[in-house]
Parts: structure tokens; C-alpha cells; sequence
């Protein structure tokens, strides 16, 4: 990486995540360029930048979504360049997508239900470890979920993931589109997330936000990385980073 502490982020005893050297993109179109990027075990790495800047197709690398044109790719020390999606599910990699990724049409129940054909616990063990974290979802259990406030709907999406009990938590915008309490809500728990050991590798737009709970950042754009860091050396930078736009 370009970066002035990516030090700070080798020397981590065990990697979660490692890219190096990835170029992405879609069809000619080339996104990412010669990305190095790693995510400590047990930490949390929040990656910011401008709309377009490549954000969300590392996350898609990342997550198996979308296959590098060169790079490796290693989750936990296992090279992985070319897994499917189910494979890296089966490792611990979860995304929660922009957008949620919920089933808009089934119950808020149902949608916890189907989380047990991929997982050891029983029904019973997800519902009740998920409605004790998120008591609102517990009020909510007979509610279709997309007829939920989109708070409501984010917070199943993430109780969801907690429930596959994952290694490597991806998350994408999870605050698009919510009211401040919520997202202050929904950091909360991605920090008590972290507490538990799961590491996290974050996108998101309110960068101020993500860098009050993260223990690394890292500046992307024009899909190159431009800075690593502790959140505080990171944020002294993101003016220029975001060309003018609120961060």
C-alpha cells in the first residue's frame, strides 16, 4: 500500500483478509487498480472514499462477488482467488449488501428460519440469541419484513449475518437512508461485534461515523489506495479525499 502506517496493520498477528496487487472491474471497464488492503483479526477496518472511488467492488472481491483480474486474494491465511460465494460463506465471509439483502415477503421469523439450514443452531437457538440483541425485532417476528421501517429492516439484515456466525463481516452503507439514532444504533452493535472477536471490514458514507468505532481506515480513489491508518491520522485527510463532498 501506499500508506504511511500499513506497518501498523501487517504486524496484526493474524490477517483475516488480504488483498494484494487486485485489479477488478466489469467487463473492460477497470476499477480497481493494484489494490493492497488487510484487515487485522478482530479489528475494524473502515474504507472510505468518494462515490465511485471502488469501494464497493472491493467489498464484492472480497465477499467472491466479483472474481480479480489479477491479485491474490487470502481470508484467515487461505488463498481463495476463485471461490464461490457459498465456499466463502461456508469460511465465515458474510456481506451485508447496500440495500439490505432481507426477504422482503416472509415474516421477520421466516427470515431467521432460513438462516438454520446454513448454521448448526436450531431455530430456536437463532430466534432466541437474535431477539435477545434485537429486542425490536422480537416485537416484530410475525411482521412481514418488508412492511418494516428501514431501520428495522437493516437491523434483520444484521441479525441475520450474526446469525451465520461469522469470521469476516462485510458490511456495505449499512446507514443509507436512516435516521441518526439508528445508525448510532446499528454502530453499537458492530462495535460489540468487533468485541467479540468477528473482524469487520466496513464501507461508508458517513466517514466521521465509521471512523469513531474503527481501529484502522483506509483512503481509496479513483480505485487506487491513497492512505492507511489510525482513524484519527486518516480523517486529517479526508477533505481532500472527498473532493469537497460532506464526510
Amino acid at each position: 500500500m501506499p500508506a504511511t502506517d500499513e506497518t501498523v496493520l501487517a504486524a496484526a498477528p493474524q490477517l483475516a483478509l488480504e488483498l494484494r496487487g487486485i485489479r477488478a472491474g466489469y467487463g473492460r471497464i477497470a476499477v480497481l487498480h493494484d489494490v493492497d488492503l488487510v484487515v487485522p483479526a478482530g479489528s475494524i477496518v473502515a474504507l472510505l472514499g468518494a462515490n465511485g472511488a471502488g469501494k464497493t467492488t472491493t467489498l464484492g472481491v472480497a465477499s467472491g462477488r466479483i472474481r480479480p483480474t489479477a491479485g491474490h486474494v487470502h481470508v484467515a491465511g487461505v488463498h481463495i482467488n476463485g471461490a464461490s460465494t457459498a465456499a466463502l460463506a461456508r469460511a465465515g465471509v458474510c456481506l451485508i449488501p447496500e440495500g439490505r439483502g432481507i426477504f422482503p415477503r416472509l415474516t421477520v421469523a421466516e427470515n431467521l428460519r432460513l438462516v438454520t439450514y446454513a448454521v448448526e443452531d436450531s431455530a430456536h437457538d437463532v430466534a432466541e440469541m437474535v431477539y435477545d440483541q434485537f429486542p425490536r425485532l422480537a416485537e416484530r417476528r410475525k411482521q412481514i419484513a418488508g412492511t418494516m421501517s428501514g431501520g428495522e429492516q437493516q437491523m434483520l439484515a444484521m441479525a441475520r449475518a450474526l446469525a451465520s456466525r461469522p469470521k469476516l463481516l462485510l458490511l456495505d452503507e449499512i446507514s443509507m437512508g436512516l435516521a441518526p439514532k439508528i445508525v448510532a444504533d446499528l454502530y453499537e452493535i458492530v462495535a460489540k461485534v468487533r468485541d467479540k472477536g468477528i473482524s469487520v471490514l466496513l464501507v461508508e458514507q458517513f466517514a466521521h461515523t465509521a471512523l469513531a468505532i474503527a481501529d484502522y481506515a483506509v483512503l481509496i480513489a479513483a480505485g487506487r489506495v491513497l492512505r492507511v491508518g489510525q482513524p484519527a491520522d486518516v480523517a486529517a485527510h479526508l477533505d481532500e479525499t472527498y473532493l469537497g463532498e460532506s464526510a
